[in-house]
Order: structure tokens, then C-alpha cells, then sequence
């Protein structure tokens, strides 16, 4: 009896010891989980921050000079008797400058949408896609339910937006895509984004070594938002990605 008392008594101590150290195991784990979280967050605010302090210089600063010197140049020329080849070649420079002026102004505007800060991420998307439409590289249909009413945190709004726009370039670079569609719904708390496309589709196998800046960036974002991410392709079936975030 007391040989099975101690041996009994050997066995509860052992399970208790592996189960004790079952929990600090898990418990590193999170530790681990919720410090890369973190190093993520202040990674992307830091970015989305440079990002805003550069467009704000592009688009108040060199885009407000050269928009200065355009102003100048139509002054002096009204008081300036030119050939015609002169004008001609004055009127080329213009165009040119006009030119710069509106392509600092999208680079500006892909850095921090100005839709996205003053009206909100339902807007800044449908802008975003609106243009991909004007570009005529892809024929992208927006929908969005239940989003327009909601109060998201900003920080949140610009990693969906940032998400998205990767989504959809990748789709443009890579998948030979003529039509996608882009669905943003938010309901009880919960916000889903898809996208879908008619390209050539992928094995999905190859994501779990995937390098890449962009890929990694999508999944640095998602789980700084604490997403799920459902990617599905076959190869001539195009590529249908689905993301769940908790939005309280």
C-alpha cells in the first residue's frame, strides 16, 4: 500500500509538473505572440505617420512651388513677345509642368488618401477603385454593406485600406485579371473584406513560402488587426480572398 501511495503520489506530481509546464509554454507563447503585436503596431503607426508627413510635403509643399512657378510663367507670358516657335516651345513646358503637378498630386494621394481622413474608409475605398476603373488595368466593382454608418478607429480604417490596395495590385501584377470585385461589410462587430477575380488563378501551396515585401506586409497587417485570412485559387479559376476582422 505505501509502494502505490508513493507511486501514485510520483505519478500526480509528474502530471502536475507537465501540465505546469504545458501552461508556461503556452504562456511564453502569448508573450511572444502579443510582443511581435506590439513591435507590428508601433512598425505600421510609424509608417502610416511617414507616409502622411510625406504627402502632406508633396502635395502642400512641392505641389503648392510648382504650382507657384506655373502661376509666374502665365504672368510673364502675357507680357512677353514670342515667336511662334517660342510659344510653342513655352506651351510644351507648361504641359509638362502640368504634368508633374498632377503626378505628385496621386503620389501624394496613394501615400494618405485625403477621402480617407476627412469622409472615411467606405469613401476612400470607392475612390480607390474608382480610379484602378479610370486606369482601364482592371474593371473593379466596389460593394459595401453596413460600413458607412459604422465609427471606425483611423489607424484600423488605413490598415483596411492598406490591405485592400495590396489585394488589388497584386491582383493587377500578377493574376492577368480583366474583371474583380471588392466586397467591405461590417456586421455585429465584425468587419469582412473580400476580393475576387477572374485571372489565371495559383496553387495556394506556394503562399507558405512566400517572401515577398508585399505578401509579407498583407500578413503583418492582418494580424496586427487580429485578423483571419482565407485565401482560395485553382489555376484558371481566378483567386477569391477573405478576411475577418473583430471591429470592438
Amino acid at each position: 500500500m505505501i509502494g502505490s501511495a508513493i507511486i501514485l503520489l510520483i505519478i500526480f506530481t509528474l502530471s502536475y509538473l507537465n501540465c505546469k509546464q504545458k501552461l508556461q509554454r503556452q504562456r511564453i507563447a502569448e508573450l511572444e505572440t502579443e510582443k511581435k503585436l506590439v513591435a507590428a503596431e508601433a512598425v505600421l503607426k510609424s509608417e502610416e505617420q511617414e507616409r502622411t508627413r510625406l504627402a502632406k510635403d508633396l502635395h502642400d509643399g512641392l505641389g503648392g512651388m510648382l504650382s507657384g512657378i506655373k502661376y509666374s510663367f502665365q504672368t510673364m507670358k502675357e507680357n512677353l513677345i514670342m515667336t511662334p516657335e517660342n510659344m510653342q516651345s513655352f506651351e510644351r513646358s507648361m504641359d509638362m509642368l502640368d504634368s508633374s503637378i498632377r503626378e505628385i498630386r496621386r503620389v501624394a494621394h496613394n501615400m494618405m488618401p485625403e477621402s480617407l481622413v476627412k469622409f472615411g474608409l467606405d469613401a476612400a475605398l470607392k475612390d480607390f477603385c474608382n480610379e484602378i476603373n479610370q486606369s482601364g488595368t482592371l474593371k473593379v466593382s466596389y460593394q459595401s454593406f453596413g460600413l458607412a454608418d459604422q465609427s471606425i478607429d483611423q489607424m484600423v480604417s488605413i490598415t483596411i485600406y492598406r490591405i485592400v490596395q495590396e489585394l488589388i495590385n497584386n491582383t493587377i501584377k500578377h493574376a492577368a485579371a480583366t474583371k474583380a470585385i471588392v466586397q467591405v461589410t461590417e456586421a455585429d462587430g465584425t468587419i469582412s473584406i473580400t476580393t475576387e477575380d477572374d485571372g489565371k488563378g495559383f496553387d495556394t501551396n506556394i503562399l507558405q513560402n512566400a517572401k515577398g515585401i508585399g505578401w509579407s506586409n498583407l500578413l503583418n497587417r492582418i494580424a496586427f488587426l487580429k485578423g483571419k485570412l482565407d485565401v482560395r485559387s485553382e489555376e484558371g479559376k481566378g483567386t477569391s480572398v477573405h478576411i475577418e476582422i473583430n471591429n470592438n
